[in-house]
C-alpha cells in the first residue's frame, strides 16, 4: 500500500498535523465491499489485525499522515468565518488502481477547528452517511464514498446521549469552495494561488493550458456543479445544508447530514429541521448551487486579475448547463428517445400533478416505467397514485401521443426507464429502522439495507428475499412523517 499524500505537500497554513483521539472499545458496524474494491483492497481487508484500530482512530498504518484542514465559508447564506475539519481527519492518500484516493475519518475527535464542538460523530449520523454515500454511488451520482463504520460505547451528547462512531470516507479530494474562501477572505494571495495551482495540476490539468487557468477552473466547476444539481433533482434528493463549506470543488456530493429523499412530492420540502427559512428546500437547490458558485468566483477573483466580467460570463454557463442537464434527465425518466419542444412542459405538468395530489416521487416514476400505450390500457397502478384521475388521464393521453410520435416500443422503453428510475432509495424511515436496531447492538439491518441500495434499479437485488425487497420499495409508514433530521444528524 503506497501513500502519496499530495494535499500534505501544500504545507503550513493549510492544515494542522495531529492524531485522532482514541475511541474506546471499538467494534465493526459495517463495511462496504464496493468501496474496498475501489481502493484495490482484498475482500477480507478488515480482518487484518490492526484494521479496527486504524479506522477507529487508535492507530495508523505506515505512510499515513493525519491532518485536519482549515477552511471558511457561508452557512445559510451568512459568512461564518473560519471553519475547518472540526471532527474529521485526513489519514492520507492511497495510490488506488483508478488513481489516488484520500481516506478521511469523520468523528475522530477534537481538532483546532472544532470550535465549540466535541469532534465526535454518533452512530446515528454515521450510519446515515455510510448508507447514503454508497447509495448515491449506486444511483450513478458522483459522491464521496464510505469504506466502513466503527462504533463505541463512548457516550456523546447531542439532543440526547448517544454512542460514538467513526465513518471512513473516501474521495479523490475533500477540497471545498470554503478552502478558497478562507485564503481569499484572510488576504493570503500566495496560499490562494498555491491551492488553485494544486487543484488544477491534480484534478483539472486541462485548465493549465487555458489563457486564464483559474477562469477555466471556475468554468469547469460551474458546469460540474450544474450537472450535480440536476442529478439531485432527478432522484428527489435533498442535501439539507448546502453551505459553501459543503460544496466539493470536484462536484461531488459531500457531507451527508440532514439529507433526505422525497417521499410525497412536495417541491417546497425542507429536509433539515434546522433550516427554519427553507433556504435549502428541494426546489431551491439549483439556485443555491448558483449562489455558492458566486461565492467561489469572488474568492478566485484575485487570481483572475479581478476580471469580474469574465468571471460572470463563466458563471452564466451554469444556467444553460443546468437547464439542458435537467431536461435530459426528465426525458430519460419519461423514456423519451427523441427530442421535441414540448418535452419540458410534459415533464413539468406531470410534476405539477404529482405535487397537487402528493404522489410519491420514487414510486410514481418507477410505475411510469410500465406505462402501456395500447388503446384501452388503464395503467391502473400508476393512475391510482393520483387523486384527480381526470387530470392524470389527460396527461396520460398526451404522454401516449408523444410516445407514438417516436414509435416507442413499450418493452424496450420500460427497460431503459428502469435503468434511470430507481426502485430503492434511502428513505428516512429505512435508515431510522436500521439505526434503531444498531443502537440495540444489531447491525444486520445496516448490512441488508446496503445490499438493497447497491442495486437500486433492480426489481429484486441478489440475496434479498422478494417480500423484503417489496417492503424496501413500499410507501413509507405513517410514523415516517414524524422523523426529524437536523444539522446534528
Amino acid at each position: 500500500m503506497r501513500w502519496t499524500n499530495r494535499f500534505h505537500t501544500l504545507g503550513a497554513g493549510f492544515f494542522t498535523e495531529l492524531p485522532a483521539e482514541p475511541l474506546p472499545q471499538p467494534q465493526w458496524v459495517a463495511t462496504s465491499p464496493d468501496c474496498a474494491a475501489l481502493l484495490g483492497w482484498p475482500a477480507d481487508w478488515m480482518q487484518r489485525g490492526d484494521a479496527l484500530s486504524v479506522f477507529s482512530g487508535n492507530a495508523t498504518w505506515p505512510g499515513m499522515q493525519p491532518i485536519a484542514s482549515v477552511y471558511s465559508g457561508h452557512q445559510f447564506g451568512v459568512w461564518a468565518g473560519q471553519l475547518g475539519d472540526g471532527r474529521a481527519l485526513l489519514l492520507g492518500e492511497v495510490d488506488a488502481p483508478g488513481g489516488p484516493l484520500e481516506l478521511q475519518l469523520k468523528g475522530s475527535g477534537h481538532t483546532p477547528y472544532s470550535r465549540m464542538g466535541d469532534g465526535r460523530a454518533v452512530l446515528r449520523s454515521s450510519i446515515r452517511e455510510f448508507l447514503c454515500s454508497e447509495a448515491m454511488h449506486a444511483l450513478r451520482i458522483p459522491t464521496t464514498r464510505a469504506l466502513c463504520i466503527t462504533g463505541s460505547p463512548l457516550p456523546v451528547r447531542r439532543e440526547r446521549i448517544e454512542s460514538a462512531a467513526v465513518v471512513t470516507r473516501v474521495a479523490e479530494s475533500f477540497i471545498r469552495f470554503g478552502h478558497f474562501e478562507h485564503f481569499a477572505h484572510h488576504g493570503q494571495p500566495e496560499r490562494l494561488r498555491r491551492l488553485a495551482d494544486f487543484v488544477i495540476e491534480h484534478h483539472y490539468p486541462d485548465c493549465a493550458d487555458a489563457p486564464q487557468p483559474c477562469l477555466a477552473l471556475l468554468g469547469r466547476v460551474t458546469r460540474r456543479t450544474a450537472e450535480r444539481m440536476a442529478d439531485w433533482q432527478s432522484v428527489g434528493f435533498c442535501h439539507g445544508v448546502m453551505n459553501t463549506d459543503n460544496m466539493s470543488i470536484l462536484g461531488l456530493t459531500i457531507d451527508y447530514g440532514p439529507f433526505g429523499f422525497l417521499d410525497t412530492f412536495d417541491p417546497g420540502h425542507i429536509c433539515n429541521h434546522s433550516d427554519t427559512s427553507g433556504r435549502y428546500a428541494w426546489a431551491r437547490q439549483p439556485n443555491v448551487g448558483f449562489w455558492n458558485l458566486h461565492a467561489l468566483a469572488q474568492a478566485l477573483l484575485p487570481l483572475m486579475g479581478d476580471d469580474t466580467d469574465a468571471a460572470l460570463a463563466e458563471l452564466e454557463t451554469y444556467k444553460d448547463t443546468y437547464a439542458q442537464a435537467m431536461l435530459a434527465r426528465w426525458r430519460a425518466k419519461l423514456g423519451l428517445a427523441t427530442q421535441e419542444d414540448g418535452d419540458r412542459e410534459l415533464a413539468d405538468d406531470l410534476l405539477r400533478q404529482m405535487a397537487s395530489d402528493r404522489a410519491d416521487f420514487t414510486i410514481t416514476f418507477r410505475r411510469l416505467c410500465g406505462f402501456a400505450t395500447a388503446p384501452g390500457s388503464s395503467n391502473a397502478a400508476l393512475r391510482d397514485l393520483f387523486i384527480d384521475r381526470e387530470a392524470f388521464d389527460a396527461w396520460a393521453q398526451r404522454y401516449a401521443e408523444r410516445l407514438a410520435r417516436e414509435a416507442s416500443v413499450d418493452a424496450e422503453r420500460a427497460l431503459r426507464m428502469r435503468h434511470v428510475n430507481p426502485k430503492f432509495v434511502l428513505r428516512n424511515h429505512l435508515a431510522e429502522t436500521a439505526i434503531r436496531n444498531a443502537e440495540q447492538g444489531d447491525f444486520g439491518e445496516v448490512a441488508q439495507l446496503l445490499k438493497v441500495l447497491r442495486r437500486p434499479f433492480d426489481e429484486q437485488p441478489d440475496g434479498v428475499p422478494a417480500d423484503e425487497a417489496a417492503a424496501y420499495a413500499a410507501f413509507p409508514p405513517d410514523w415516517a412523517q414524524t422523523i426529524e433530521v437536523s444539522c446534528s444528524s
